[in-house]
């Protein structure tokens, strides 16, 4: 385009500008303006493909996601699982280590806290087991986010896809496993573990906490707030800043990168552990290959849509999550398929993340008297 200026003497008729001083409630009223916008196309769509009240429809999406204190806590369980695994991805991204293994290392955790209820639940006290569940959830979650960082910072291997391929080899080792502990071979499936003992549960007495996901709720919300710290004022948190913007000004400067790519993959793949734990025991009492639940990719998105800030990943969460409930009740109120409140919630994902770009770049035409002349 810049040659086609010189030949023509025309400027173009429009560049993009990077900003660099938008205003916080400007980028915040950007966001919010898109998704007015995508709840317009969205109600389009819905007249056009089913004649349904549109305004119906985004009626019960919300009294899907908050109708009821157990659908509340449900939201509440769901954005604290999503939010988890996007703190545990977030330093690394933040270092521009593409860790795309969260799902992988969240199963690893997962199965760690597996093993430890299944071995040792009848064996040992049941304090005694939680204790072990949660040691072993982290160690596993860390060793399977240290292996790619090992690879990456002493033979420089593409952290993308090696953290993609691990995804598909801790499925396949997490498949295994459910085979040989299944009480029932034939569908592989761990029934409910330890439910006489409950030994190796993470919960609280049922008097305070009566469906079972507020001790979940105030795990991940300490962590946010022990990783808003980190990142913003410890120095592994500005290590990690600078590793990021470049390898050679940290080394310039005397970090040794390889030292802060493994450590930070570490506590990437430790957290990833913690949500494993969260969900075994804190929530299903058992695993499946599924167990993530495809978490490990959403919260690259929660991540990034934050800019990698602990306390907004709250927000698009929450967002996220209520979206995600509230299509699932549009699908059986309205007799929809799944595809259907796939599209809507794909939509207003689709604005919410192209609104990033008027947030960041702005759109300058040509000025009249350049045109004229």
């Amino acid at each position: 385009m810049a040659a086609n200026t010189k030949e023509t003497g025309k400027e173009p008729l429009f560049h993009i500008v990077k900003r660099t001083d938008l205003p916080m409630w400007k980028s915040w009223l950007i966001r919010i303006g898109a998704v007015v916008a995508s709840l317009i196309i969205c109600a389009v769509i819905i007249i056009l493909l089913t004649g349904d009240n549109p305004i119906q429809i985004y009626g019960t999406m919300v009294k899907g996601a908050v109708g009821s204190p157990r659908r509340i806590w449900a939201l509440l369980q769901g954005v604290a699982m999503l939010l988890c695994i996007a703190l545990a991805v977030t330093p690394a991204f933040k270092m521009r280590f593409w860790n795309i293994g969260a799902e992988g290392q969240v199963l690893m955790g997962g199965l760690g806290a597996t093993a430890c209820m299944i071995l040792f639940g009848k064996t040992l006290p049941a304090p005694l087991v939680l204790v072990l569940v949660i040691v072993v959830s982290i160690i596993c979650g860390a060793v399977w986010g240290l292996i790619p960082a090992i690879f990456k910072a002493f033979w420089n291997t593409n952290e993308t896809l090696f953290t993609l391929m691990m995804n598909y080899i801790a499925i396949q080792i997490v498949s295994y496993f459910t085979y040989i502990w299944s009480s029932n071979k034939g569908n592989n499936v761990i029934n409910t573990i330890n439910v006489d003992t409950h030994a190796g549960w993470l919960e609280l007495p049922p008097s305070i906490d009566k469906y079972g996901y507020m001790l979940n709720v105030i795990i991940v919300g300490a962590l946010t707030v022990l990783m808003y710290f980190y990142l913003k004022y410890s120095k592994q948190g500005y290590e990690i800043s600078v590793v990021g913007e470049s390898e050679n000004t940290a080394k310039y400067a005397g970090i040794n990168v390889k030292k802060v790519i493994i450590r930070t993959m570490i506590i990437s793949g430790a957290l990833c552990g913690v949500a494993g734990m969260l969900l075994v025991s804190g929530t299903d009492h058992t695993i499946t290959p599924n167990t993530a639940g495809g978490r490990g990719f959403t919260a690259i998105m929660v991540s990034w849509l934050a800019k990698f800030n602990p306390l907004f990943m709250v927000l698009t969460s929450l967002l996220i999550v209520f979206m995600q409930k509230g299509a699932q009740e549009i699908s059986t109120v309205f007799g929809l398929n799944n595809s259907f409140s796939d599209i809507i919630t794909g939509i207003i994902i689709f604005f919410i993340i192209g609104s990033e770009f008027f947030i960041n770049y702005s759109i300058k035409f040509r000025a009249k008297e350049v045109e004229a002349k």
